[in-house]
Formats: C-alpha cells, structure tokens, sequence
C-alpha cells in the first residue's frame, strides 16, 4: 500500500499522467508498451502495481471476513478496504481517459488512504486477535471521544488541501518558510491562495493534535493503546511539519515531496486507529 502511495506521488511529481496517453488499462495501445519514456514507465508500473494490489486487498478483505468475522469491526473495514481500492482505480483510470479538474483529482489520494488505513486496522484486528491479554476497549470521556473524531477528519481535510495544492501545480506559489514571499499573510490571488490555505490548515492541524496528546497524557496514560495512539499521532504531525519545511527549501523535489506524502499516510493512519479505540470506548459504555 505504501508503495502504491509513493508511486502516485511519483506520478504527480513527474507529470507522468497522460504518459500512457487517453488509454486505460491499455498503454499507448499496447499491453506492454514498446520504447516507453521514462514517463510511459513511471505511469505503466504503477497501474499495474495498483492492479496487483487490488487483488491482494480484495483476498485480504475475505480472508479477514472469514476468519476475524467474531470481532465486531472485521466487515467494514473489509468492506472499506475493497470499496476504496475499486474507487481509487476506478477514477485513476476516469481521468486518463476523460480528464477530471483538479478538485476531484485530489481526492484520488484521499481514496488511497482510506484504502490504506483499512488494510493497516484490518492487521491490527489480527494481530489483536492473537493477543487476548491486550485491552483494546479504552475508557475515556465522550468529550474526549467526539474530539478524536474530529481530529480524523480534520486530518483528512488537510491531506485533501495538499493534494490540491500538487494538482493545481500551486507548491512553488509562495516561496520560504514559515512566511509566504515573505509576508505573514499575502495577496490571496490564484495558487498563492491554494498554497497559503494549506500552510494555515497544516499549522492548525499542529496544534490540534498537541491538544490531543496533552488531554491523552494528562488523563489516560495508564491506558497505553490510546496514549500510544495519540503520542505517536503527535511525533508524526512534528515530523510531517518539518518534512514541509524541507519541501519548501529543496525547492520541492521529489524525494522530500514523496517523504512528505509517506508521513502524512503514517499520521492519518495512526489518528485512524485512535479513533477506532475511542469507538470501542463507547460501545463499552452502552
């Protein structure tokens, strides 16, 4: 799944999209195209490490079902799993051969998360299962609970304002860090706004999660799955701030944009099985 991250985000850095022109799943005609560019490449191999992939979560997903069906979360994200597996390829393969604006392409990544993060919580139930002694059913406030929720989507939101900010080709619209052409708030016109929108979003996102830790520190450290849960949320929205810092001063290549994109897969997967434990929590209460 991490892969197949990468390789989009190798995809829209390198503009390598229509490298297999208007076709799908064909390219340039072909089943294995002749003479291809490195483009042609970078495209070709990720349709078809996307296509294995899909086969691999979809035997995950049954296998999980028939074997973790005891375990109450086991069928949605099964089905999550297969859902977004077939939405992220199926509007990858729209926009080869139609076209999509950039709105809705932003959301081809948001899609592969939520893929991704249903085959990570599809793991953890096993690896749970294996582990009866583990207490994964948390006590905590609904306060506390609903807060979580929030900072998952949230988390989403942010990820889908980067995503624009890469189809609208807005990364280099403000230049320097932590200010934008050097203005604490500049003209709000075209890829500056795009760009500016997600810095501010990110910087929130920051805080958000730092409230999240100290609560999870402060009243439910003995609870070491969510305290874990939410330390490791707060190491990777550190790490996910300074990966942007680097984006800006490398002048947005492609390894620091590609780590970027890793970290923020890490950080919403991590929120994602927080908020798993805060569910628990309140089905416990019923």
């Amino acid at each position: 799944m991490v892969v197949v991250l990468i390789q989009g985000v190798l995809v829209t850095q390198t503009g390598s999209g229509d490298a297999c022109g208007a076709e799908w799943p064909l390219c340039l005609g072909q089943v294995f195209p002749e003479s291809p560019t490195i483009q042609t490449l970078i495209e070709y191999t990720h349709r078809v490490v996307s296509g294995l992939l899909g086969l691999m979560v979809i035997t995950m997903a049954i296998w999980s079902w028939r074997k973790l069906s005891h375990i109450h979360e086991t069928r949605f994200f099964a089905i999550i799993a297969i859902l977004f597996i077939v939405f992220q390829g199926l509007l990858g393969a729209a926009a080869v051969v139609w076209g999509q604006s950039d709105a809705v392409m932003a959301l081809h990544f948001g899609f592969s998360l939520i893929s991704l993060t249903s085959v990570v919580l599809l793991t953890a139930l096993a690896f749970e299962n294996d582990m009866p002694d583990v207490v994964v059913q948390p006590t905590i406030s609904k306060g506390m609970g609903y807060y979580i929720y929030f900072v998952l989507f949230y988390v989403y939101f942010v990820v889908y304002t980067g995503a624009y900010v890469k189809h609208t080709e807005s990364s280099a619209a403000c230049t320097g860090w932590p200010l934008c052409n050097g203005q604490l708030i500049p003209p709000l016109r075209d890829g500056i706004a795009v760009q500016f929108g997600h810095r501010v979003a990110a910087a929130i996102l920051f805080f958000v999660i730092l409230f999240m830790f100290i609560q999870l520190q402060r009243r439910y450290k003995d609870q070491k799955l969510i305290y874990y849960s939410g330390l490791i949320s707060f190491i990777f929205v550190i790490v996910q701030v300074i990966s942007g810092a680097i984006v800006v001063f490398t002048g947005f290549s492609l390894a620091s944009s590609m780590f970027h994109a890793i970290f923020v897969s890490l950080l919403f997967t991590s929120v994602s099985y927080a908020t798993l434990l805060a569910y628990r929590s309140k089905l416990k209460s019923k």
